[in-house]
């Protein structure tokens, strides 16, 4: 047995995992080279030879909270490879330089593919899952309790940073009679907005934040923080309330980590998000402080590995005609890439190793009589 293998082995034993074992969890290796792609390249070799076909498992999901809850993610995570990119990443302000570098590469990849995963409200990110028994019912919630802790009027102009496909932007404006602005990175998330707000008091935009220069009367943004990068967090945060009217808010809502660890998984910066990097709390503090006051602070991490398995069993199930509508462009190792995102990530939120924060922000002191909106 070479030492990779074992080395490896010990590894996934350490998570109550084995090879060719009985658990749905468990792997099945297929070609040998998967050892030593893990032990040199942690976890973007685990991806990557997951891509090529090199290794199989059932529950992936599984598999990744086991490995997240045992240390052992910590460790691949401590290969050279990772090494040397955690301090590129340091030095280096990828995210200004090449803001609209996401908007090609993922969410541009086809309307359809997100269509047919996210289901009718088209929300990509977190959903509200308190009292929701469905995917659709859990974004709807998500969209209310933003509407709520802003304190939507009608007539009110909103903002939305980083819109996607409008989804949020139309809810609010059919439900508090707001008018609105959104913008994006990505031009395809942009034709699909306008074309779904189309008759609406709204403007959607391929705009990056660094270019406004109006104002609103509050302003959300969504999923989007996890873009800006660690050194554009205090510009982006002193970018909005130079935006905002007397008594506006700003909801920030975004991934997030309590403790220090190196940027994000570099299989997921490679393949999924290229230039994103998940907040550390005490970074985002610091941005916030030196302009807004913090009204509320919410966390619903657990929300997100409810999300992220919806959004499997929906990708899973339209794959057939996925995979016919996109057959010039995409392979089974397109098919695996997908697969091995959505359950891996649903795996890491449920072991409690990422968060997702509402923030409710406002350049007012906060009334004695305000109460927590949840």
């Amino acid at each position: 047995m070479s030492i990779s293998k074992s080395l490896i082995q010990k590894l996934l034993a350490s998570a109550g995992v084995r090879e060719n074992g009985s658990q749905a969890e468990d792997i099945l290796v297929n070609d040998s080279r998967f050892y030593r792609r893990v032990l040199s390249r942690g976890t973007l070799g685990a991806g990557e030879s997951y891509m090529e076909g090199w290794w199989d498992c059932e529950d992936i999901d599984v598999l990744v909270s086991k490995m997240q809850d045992s240390g052992a993610k910590k460790w691949l995570g401590l290969s050279p490879f990772f090494l040397l990119r955690f301090l590129k990443n340091l030095t280096e302000n990828r995210a200004i330089a090449k803001n609209y570098e996401i908007g090609e590469v993922h969410y541009d990849v086809g309307n359809l593919l997100f269509e047919k995963m996210l289901g009718p409200t088209m929300a990509y990110s977190c959903g509200y899952w308190k009292e929701a028994k469905s995917l659709d019912e859990a974004q709807v919630a998500k969209f209310d309790i933003i509407c709520r802790k802003l304190d939507l009027k009608p007539g009110q102009k909103l903002l939305d940073i980083g819109c996607g496909w409008g989804s949020f932007l139309k809810y609010a404006i059919e439900n508090c009679g707001v008018r609105g602005v959104g913008i994006t990175v990505s031009k395809r998330q942009a034709e699909w907005a306008s074309d779904s707000l189309k008759g609406l008091p709204a403007e959607i935009r391929v705009q990056d934040y660094n270019e406004l220069n109006e104002k609103f009367d509050h302003i959300a943004s969504v999923g989007m923080f996890e873009h800006v990068g660690h050194k554009n967090y205090k510009k982006f945060i002193l970018k909005t309330p130079q935006m905002l009217n007397s008594g506006g808010k700003f909801l920030l809502h975004t991934i997030g980590k309590e403790e220090f660890a190196p940027s994000v998984d570099p299989w997921i910066s490679k393949y999924i998000f290229p230039n994103s990097e998940i907040p550390i709390k005490k970074d985002v503090k610091r941005a916030i402080q030196s302009c807004y006051n913090v009204w509320d602070w919410q966390e619903f991490g657990k929300y997100y590995d409810l999300t992220l398995m919806r959004w499997y069993e929906n990708f899973e199930r339209a794959w057939p005609e996925l995979m016919a509508e996109y057959a010039q462009k995409v392979s089974g190792r397109f098919y695996r890439m997908w697969r091995f995102y959505l359950l891996s990530s649903a795996g890491i939120f449920r072991a409690g190793k990422l968060k997702l924060w509402q923030i409710l922000l406002s350049k007012d002191n906060k009334p004695p009589a305000y109460q927590k909106i949840r």
